[in-house]
């Protein structure tokens, strides 16, 4: 068993990573970003060759046994790298992976730290029951949401600590203008939400808006696997010149985009937070409650896709959507730049957390 004193020189992060989600890469950019000096990283990854090449670090394929047992024997820490990688709403072989990979580091007297956390949801009482007592065991805990926050103390997990996501903080360069004049970005997903009907209404309704407005639609598809129909459709729906797909695999540049938008208007989470983080007008259509939390935390205004009727509803009509979309066009950005800044010094947490507990 290694010594808990022992400094971390190389430390496994283990995330959603190499799997061509944009929010998912964004995250790892920024652990990156954040990770103490003098830490060597070595990245669990759907595409090693991928990771190697975008980030320059050592990366190994993330469902290989043998690859796995020997970073856990060469390494100090593990380190689970952000996002909702405990929930059992999709699968309940995801969580087991997550937790398996934190058994055996615990085993091996590794430094187990569970970074920029969302937990949840847990459906079954045995992963929930698992979940917990990995939680118990971690050296360091940070999570991005109160929720989360409250059901670790019930837990009696100790020094857990919440802060905006950390992607708020993940540096952008700037990126070479798509085309002068306004842009809208909009960032769909394929969900159960987002009904073919639905769809068909946001699509109208981004046709009225955008010849009202005279913007470029800039369709970002943040999965290109997932997301890419739903861009392509909107494309086709809008027609020729009028709309343009910009698919951008590298998350830091990806964030600098949104610099160039006057309105985003998107699903995705890191879609949502690399926007207003840029300086871009925000119109959120929530699919997951961490999408509606987002929206509250910054003032944003947006629709609820779990919501048939009342305010928060989405507009039956494809005018009153487009209406919706007129008027936050024309009112100054309620997201202030101070605003953003008090999210991003916040999410310094996150950085602070790392340093002590790898230290």
């Amino acid at each position: 068993m290694r010594s808990k004193r022992r400094p971390v020189r190389r430390a496994i992060l283990c995330g959603y990573y190499g799997q061509g989600n944009g929010g998912d890469e964004a995250l790892l950019a920024t652990l990156l970003q954040l990770l103490p000096p003098g830490v060597e990283p070595l990245v669990l990854s759907g595409n090693p060759a991928e990771t190697r090449d975008r980030y320059g670090v050592t990366a190994i394929p993330r469902k290989s046994g043998r690859a796995l047992w020997a970073a856990l024997r060469s390494s100090d820490a593990l380190i689970w790298g952000g996002g909702s990688l405990m929930q059992d709403a999709t699968s309940w072989a995801s969580p087991l992976y997550y937790a398996g990979l934190m058994i055996a580091a615990q085993a091996l007297g590794l430094r187990r730290v569970a970074w920029a956390q969302g937990v949840g949801p847990l459906k079954r009482g045995w992963i929930l029951a698992l979940t917990r007592s990995i939680f118990q065991r971690c050296d360091g805990v940070t999570v991005r949401d109160r929720a989360s926050a409250s059901l670790l103390k019930t837990w009696q997990v100790k020094g857990v600590e919440m802060a905006p996501d950390p992607v708020w903080v993940l540096a952008s360069p700037p990126v070479a203008e798509l085309a002068p004049g306004p842009k809208v970005a909009v960032a769909l997903r394929s969900h159960r939400t987002l009904t073919l009907d639905r769809l068909a209404r946001l699509a109208e309704a981004l046709d009225r808006f955008q010849t009202q407005t005279g913007a470029l639609i800039v369709l970002i598809p943040f999965q290109p696997i997932a997301d890419g129909e739903v861009a392509e459709y909107l494309a086709d729906r809008l027609g020729s010149g009028r709309s343009r797909i910009v698919s951008e695999t590298d998350p830091a540049r990806l964030k600098g985009l949104f610099r160039q938008m006057d309105l985003t208007i998107g699903m995705r989470l890191h879609a949502l937070i690399m926007a207003a983080a840029e300086g871009s007008r925000c119109w959120g259509l929530s699919y997951d409650p961490k999408v509606r939390v987002l929206l509250e935390a910054i003032g944003a205004p947006g629709w609820d896709l779990e919501t048939t009727a009342g305010d928060r509803a989405l507009p039956t009509t494809a005018e009153a959507i487009a209406a919706a979309w007129l008027a936050a066009w024309q009112q100054p950005n309620p997201i202030a730049p101070e605003q953003v800044q008090q999210l991003r010094d916040r999410a310094q947490v996150h950085r602070l957390m790392l340093a002590r507990s790898l230290a």
